[in-house]
């Protein structure tokens, strides 16, 4: 799509660049900084709805899952606003994102009522919540890798390591292990040892350019190309592919998790604090070295 242009792209695979472009904007929907729009006020979830509006009218048939996942985009964009504190963004976003149809009226009073009383813990939000979110864009991949399965990722693989001789033998040979409630059949193995042989030399070319890569990304690409449900052991060690992850804002939500752990455990147990509170990817450092800067802003 970048090389020839999205007008040169087939029609039927029109539909796989609009999911890519879906899921990178949920990847980082939570992350009010990051813009994919020339419009800066355009939040990642606002641009990822624009592109499941796409998804939606190439088909008809899954029209209540979609409806579900339209719904909780437009509850979580208002949701990630109130999160951060931004109030006033939020009902600026209400605005935008809802007609004056009577279709969308129950859910934006009920939107418009939230933000007036500037909670982000109530209930309509935690329920509709962003795990919710996720859970049902998983599904809609999962049903999309059945009808659309792609040897691609194996093809560009396999040309990978044809070059490396012996290495794609060593490799395969090696023992993967995986959840024991997961079966892996030969052919499941061969496509996991090529894609991740793909995706190292990629990451190895992206290091060398100096660009930023995000391991949580690099880990949903492999589970949407190979379908599988469990890569939890390559998971614990996908920390080693992050290359310069950049530093996240703290979030309001995060701040009060942090002080609520403080009253609980006290000054100084970290590790509890940080296992016990709702954290984004953060570390006992990062919990020690934010509770100082609350403490000098106080």
């Amino acid at each position: 799509a970048l090389i020839n242009g999205l007008s040169k792209i087939p029609t039927h695979q029109k539909k796989t660049v609009y999911l890519c472009q879906l899921l990178i904007r949920i990847e980082k929907g939570k992350n009010l900084e990051c813009c994919f729009e020339n419009d800066q006020r355009v939040s990642p979830l606002e641009s990822a709805l624009s592109f499941w509006t796409l998804l939606e009218s190439e088909e008809i048939k899954l029209e209540k899952l979609h409806e579900d996942i339209r719904r909780l985009i437009h509850i979580q964009i208002i949701a990630v606003h109130m999160e951060n504190g931004y109030f006033k963004e939020a009902a600026e976003v209400l605005e935008r994102l809802f007609t004056d149809s009577e279709t969308d009226k129950p859910l934006r009073v009920k939107l418009a009522t939230v933000i007036k009383s500037k909670d982000p813990y109530v209930p309509l939000l935690q329920t509709f919540s962003y795990n919710l979110l996720i859970s049902k864009i998983k599904s809609y991949v999962e049903l999309f890798m059945k009808e659309n399965e792609t040897n691609f990722l194996i093809q560009a693989a396999t040309k990978q390591v044809e070059s490396k001789g012996l290495e794609t033998t060593a490799l395969q040979n090696k023992t993967v292990n995986v959840n024991e409630n997961h079966k892996w059949n030969l052919k499941t193995k061969q496509r996991f040892v090529l894609s991740i042989i793909l995706l190292r030399d990629m990451l190895g070319q992206m290091q060398n350019c100096c660009l930023n890569v995000d391991s949580s990304l690099v880990w949903m690409y492999i589970n949407c190309l190979l379908g599988l449900k469990s890569l939890q052991n390559v998971e614990k060690h996908g920390g080693a592919l992050a290359c310069g992850r950049r530093r996240q804002r703290w979030t309001y939500k995060e701040d009060l998790a942090l002080k609520s752990g403080i009253r609980e455990f006290g000054v100084g147990n970290w590790a509890k604090i940080l296992v016990h509170g709702d954290f984004n990817n953060r570390t006992s450092v990062m919990l020690k070295d934010r509770w100082r800067t609350l403490c000098r802003i106080n």
